[in-house]
């Protein structure tokens, strides 16, 4: 019996090879994983967004309607889904907020894709006309900027540029919230402004309490006791070491021969006279905390009898940033600390908060490199939840530090793009309208999300935002505390112009990136049961031996 080989590209590809052309519509393939992917966010986008349930693989459980979150957790594998999954992320590493817009935006974008192929229109031509329309919405976008933040350091004016990344997430606190984010940015402001991190502004998290009980500490916070009776001191000196404090350990196994009970006696009095005398020469420095990984008994004992205060850090990150708190080198060795390597601080003490004893260092009255946000609440999905939208707030400050303008939010700017885009398209003779026609209605996707999030009737409220902007009214975005429309600038409702351009910028190139592609190939994973068939949708059946 002769073999026949098979041909086509199944004869290059090794076996359990997926393989999908453009007549097999990969493109309109790619455009439904978007779509459904975009289909899970858009009702979490905007403060009355709702939130999504999500246990990822390690069994952690999170209750969020963070977009960030969301899209990471649900580890998302469809190959042009995660194209756009990426464009999110890289958003909210680059600027904190606008993830959900990214992705609702994008999805609809391909959605929109889907209506202008089955018209007739190429992938290339859609291609370019949503790069005009991208290249046009960035440029009147650097016009309709309103307000600008004049001083970085004013905490008031911080404040009101901060709310809409935290309302988005935790509406109703966003004026407390932006006021601690703002007080605990402006408090480790360095001179040159653009070299903020948002690595020197940390949260702590206690349970118990309520969220207004919050606070913000200069300096940093541990979330335990220290290990001995010393509980305070002011004006401490203060020596760190990423070695446990100790008897020294040999570096090879070796063995002591004893012949009697004194030279047992003897042996173990050398290594306590040994530690003792490394814990004398530290404290004859004028150090008056020790902070360390780990404690010994013999140790602390020496280190009570010089009244000195011993603090635990097992994380080698936050001795890193009690390190740049104090000023402190972290040393690699037992041994006496320079004058220079010591750290300096007003005061370190354990405080109870609620019923949680942490050990704060703090810094009033000189300047210091970190802040932190001890945040109370009941549970640990609440935690999380002002945890992340704490950390979406000073990625906003960082990038305020480097561009201050800000636009109208509320969908006010997407509508107002819209209809600007919509005027542009009919200026063209080319095919490119259609495209750009298809891109202003998908920004006009973000405000309508706002309005069927908030209960409201959407059709009527966009039919009565697109006649006040058709009238010249910029400003007018929707509130969603009445399911209407108001005057985003007079109720201080703003955006980061930064963030809107990187969000359009990020979403057309991921986009335009996904209708370039008119095969898919994907090899079979190696060993293990047959993984789930991302074009298809479904489980591939395994029939057992």
């Amino acid at each position: 019996m002769s073999y026949a080989p098979m041909g086509g590209l199944s004869a290059l590809l090794k076996d359990g090879t997926k393989h999908v052309t453009a007549a097999d519509d990969a493109v309109m393939r790619n455009i439904d994983a978007c779509k459904q992917l975009g289909a899970i966010v858009r009702t979490s986008i905007g403060p009355n967004g709702m939130n999504k349930m999500v246990t990822n693989r390690l069994g952690k459980l999170f209750v969020t309607s963070d977009a960030a979150t969301i899209v990471r957790e649900l580890e998302v594998v469809h190959p042009a889904a995660k194209l756009l999954v990426m464009a999110a992320e890289t958003q909210d590493r680059e600027v904190g907020d606008g993830t959900g817009f990214v992705i609702t935006f994008g999805a609809q974008l391909m959605s929109n894709a889907a209506l202008l192929i089955k018209m007739g229109l190429h992938t290339a031509e859609i291609i370019q006309g949503y790069g005009r329309a991208a290249a046009f919405a960035m440029t009147e976008l650097e016009a309709m900027s309103i307000k600008s933040v004049t001083d970085p350091a004013d905490r008031e004016q911080v404040a009101v540029a901060l709310r809409s990344a935290i309302a988005s997430k935790l509406f109703g606190m966003e004026d407390f919230l932006a006021g601690l984010v703002a007080e605990a940015c402006v408090s480790v402001l360095p001179k040159n402004q653009s070299m903020f991190s948002v690595e020197n502004v940390r949260v702590a998290k206690v349970h118990g309490g309520s969220l207004n009980t919050s606070s913000v500490v200069k300096g940093s916070v541990l979330i335990h006791d220290v290990e001995g009776t010393i509980k305070h001191l002011k004006n401490a000196k203060i020596a760190m070491y990423t070695c446990d404090v100790d008897a020294e350990q040999t570096e090879t196994k070796g063995t002591v021969l004893l012949n009697s009970a004194e030279e047992f006696a003897n042996y173990n009095r050398s290594e306590e006279d040994a530690l003792e005398k490394r814990i004398k020469d530290i404290a004859n420095t004028g150090a008056n905390v020790i902070v360390g990984p780990k404690f010994g008994d013999m140790a602390l004992h020496f280190i009570e009898r010089y009244k000195m205060m011993a603090i635990r850090v097992p994380s080698k990150f936050d001795l890193r940033r009690i390190a740049r708190t104090t000023g402190a080198v972290v040393l690699a060795k037992l041994v006496p600390p320079s004058p220079e390597e010591i750290g300096a601080c007003d005061s370190v003490g354990v405080e109870e908060i609620g019923s949680t004893k942490c050990t704060i260092f703090r810094q009033d009255s000189s300047s210091s490199r970190i802040a932190t946000i001890i945040v109370r609440a009941s549970t640990e999905n609440l935690l999380d939840d002002v945890e992340r939208a704490i950390d979406d707030a000073v990625n906003v400050y960082k990038n305020l530090t480097r561009d201050q303008r800000l636009v109208c939010g509320a969908g006010a700017t997407e509508m107002e793009l819209a209809r600007l885009l919509y005027k542009y398209a009919e200026t063209l003779p080319s095919l490119d309208q259609y495209s750009i026609k298809k891109y202003a209605a998908a920004l006009e996707e973000i405000p309508r999300c706002f309005a069927e999030n908030s209960g409201g009737n959407a059709t009527e409220l966009m039919n009565t935002l697109q006649a006040v902007h058709a009238d010249g009214d910029a400003q007018m975005g929707v509130d969603v505390e009445n399911a209407g429309i108001m005057n985003a600038a007079e109720k201080n409702v703003y955006d980061l112009l930064s963030a809107k351009l990187m969000a359009i910028r990020l979403t057309t190139d991921a986009v335009t990136t996904i209708l370039r592609i008119d095969q898919i190939v994907m090899s079979k994973e190696a060993g293990g049961p047959k993984p789930r068939d991302m074009m298809a949708g479904d489980y591939n059946d395994e029939t057992a031996a």
